[in-house]
């Protein structure tokens, strides 16, 4: 809130800091005059003077080193002439000078200032000789040390906040991107196996539909169990994005005998080599979206495929997962939206998935880390 505000009203702080400044100068001012031992009195002249130095700062986040170097010379020359009553005109440079470390850093910052100090210093010999450096001037000296030394600190403050909220920002950017390409791997891989299958079944039930209604009649009942699983999947997707609750769909490898019969509809001959056993959520459900795309991409754009070989393997806390098939003429793939993401899933693991053309037809093969195995 406090931030926004500022950013509608950036002159608001500006004026009310340099009204602040002017008034308690004024008064404090006038005040020490009455006390001082010759009862001096501030003059409307001294008051303009005073007046017009605090004024600066309205423009010193736009000119710090300027206005430093304005406003010092100002507060010199008002002590120096020794007319008007002293008091605190120093807060004005010291204010220019935490601004200007704040901007610029301390090495610009400590440069300027000791620039100033010198030449106040010739300025002070000059015109008396002497070259005595009083207690007043080691007061100013290190006053500007501990001036610039509480910006430096403070700069550093503000710059470690603001990193950290560039961090969060771009830590939540990332997980936000992560979670919308989880999402469309998720709809891609039911969108993609559903519409295959229910593509494949609707081929069939209108080639047999005259001459084997019984069979087109499977076929229809096995397009709406397909869409009807697809459905449900894309209702808790859906349910996701509405929400913003990490409820996404869970699929698991228990579930791969709807797989293995959705192939077999499609008139794949499927066969299952050895058994994934317990996995955890993130590396089972990792399996059985890479197993569904595989078999998408055989009913897909396998040539002639009649056979798919399916292996699981565990050793040395991995799952191993190989889907084959003998389809004819395979070439290798330009990777699109399912091989991405099947590589995206395995990567997010830390493991890996590839696929390529071999002498028998094409392989999808993943290497799946699983978590505490050795």
């Amino acid at each position: 809130m406090q931030e926004w505000w500022r950013q509608r009203n950036p002159w608001f702080g500006r004026v009310f800091r340099t009204v602040v400044v002017l008034a308690f100068v004024l008064a404090t001012t006038s005040a020490a005059g009455r006390w001082q031992h010759q009862g001096q009195v501030l003059s409307p002249l001294g008051a303009l003077w005073l007046a017009a130095t605090v004024l600066t700062l309205l423009l010193v986040h736009r000119y710090p080193l300027p206005i430093f170097v304005l406003t010092a010379a100002s507060a010199y020359a008002y002590y120096a002439s020794a007319a008007e009553p002293g008091g605190p005109v120093i807060v004005v440079p010291t204010i220019a000078l935490f601004l200007l470390t704040r901007r610029t850093g301390p090495v610009v910052a400590g440069s300027v200032g000791t620039a100033v100090l010198v030449a106040g210093y010739v300025a002070h010999v000059v015109p008396t000789q002497s070259f005595a450096i009083s207690a007043s001037a080691g007061f100013v000296v290190l006053w500007a040390a501990a001036v610039i030394g509480i910006a430096t600190a403070v700069r550093y403050q503000f710059a470690a906040a603001a990193a950290r909220r560039e961090q969060a920002d771009e830590r939540r950017h990332r997980m936000a991107e992560q979670e919308r390409l989880r999402i469309a791997r998720e709809v891609h891989d039911v969108v993609a196996h559903s519409l295959a299958m229910i593509n494949v079944q609707a081929g069939v039930a209108a080639h047999v539909a005259d001459r084997r209604p019984e069979q087109a009649k499977e076929a229809l009942l096995n397009i709406k169990s397909a869409s009807a699983s697809a459905l449900n999947d894309l209702r808790a997707t859906l349910a996701v994005l509405r929400s913003g609750e990490n409820r996404a769909p869970a699929p698991s490898l228990a579930q791969i005998g709807d797989l293995l019969d959705h192939a077999r509809a499609a008139g794949l001959t499927v066969t299952v080599h050895g058994a994934a056993g317990e996995l955890p959520a993130p590396v089972d459900g990792a399996a059985y979206r890479i197993l569904q795309e595989s078999l998408t991409n055989v009913v897909r754009h396998a040539d002639g495929a009649r056979e798919v070989d399916i292996r699981l393997e565990r050793h040395q806390g991995t799952l191993s997962l190989t889907v084959r098939d003998d389809g004819h003429g395979a070439e290798q793939p330009v990777p699109g939206h399912g091989l991405r993401g099947m590589a995206e899933r395995a990567a997010a693991l830390g493991g890996t998935a590839e696929a390529g053309v071999t002498e028998r037809g094409f392989e999808v093969h993943a290497e799946l880390p699983v978590e505490g195995e050795t």
